[in-house]
């Protein structure tokens, strides 16, 4: 393993952010279904590669918040399978909202997300003694020399670059 890396990120960076808040512990047979929805919902785009999840990681804020973040191939792709009807998301997403409407979940289940497209030039990211994670998870991993060596070249680092000194080299 190459001690220090940086993310193999070409273009623009899709990066959502899903999460829950269990507001009401007592209120397992609400929010366990929204975990193990989300869960299911990983699991889908794992076994379907083309929907365009690239990478995710789950994470805990603490023991009341559970997120993912996720890299995506595209915001076009993401929007896809958020909308897509045979999509566990709008079976998952088609419940809540049911419970919702009833006022079944308020006060008791928390959900959210965040999505950004980040432009190239707009990201960076370092590695060092860890395999791929992140946003290195989704797009690969280089040498950190390949980008810079300084957080400045990484952010002025343009996938064109490589283009132009392949065709001149």
């Amino acid at each position: 393993m190459v001690s220090r890396t940086t993310a193999n990120a070409k273009g623009d960076v899709v990066v959502l952010l899903i999460g829950m808040r269990i507001n009401r512990f007592w209120a397992v047979h609400l929010w366990l279904p929204v975990l193990l929805g989300m869960l299911r919902m990983l699991r889908e785009l794992a076994q379907d590669p083309a929907r365009g999840l690239l990478s995710r990681v789950l994470l805990t804020a603490s023991p009341r918040t559970y997120y993912v973040v996720q890299y995506w191939e595209s915001k076009e792709k993401l929007y896809a399978y958020a909308s897509a009807p045979d999509a566990w998301h709008h079976k998952v997403w088609t419940a809540f909202n049911h419970k919702e409407r009833k006022g079944k979940l308020r006060g008791r289940v928390g959900i959210w997300h965040e999505a950004y497209v980040v432009p190239e030039g707009s990201y960076e990211a370092i590695y060092g003694d860890m395999p791929a994670f992140g946003l290195a998870a989704a797009h690969g991993q280089v040498p950190l020399e390949r980008r810079g060596r300084y957080a400045k070249d990484r952010f002025s680092y343009r996938s064109q670059q490589e283009t132009v000194g392949e065709k001149t080299g």
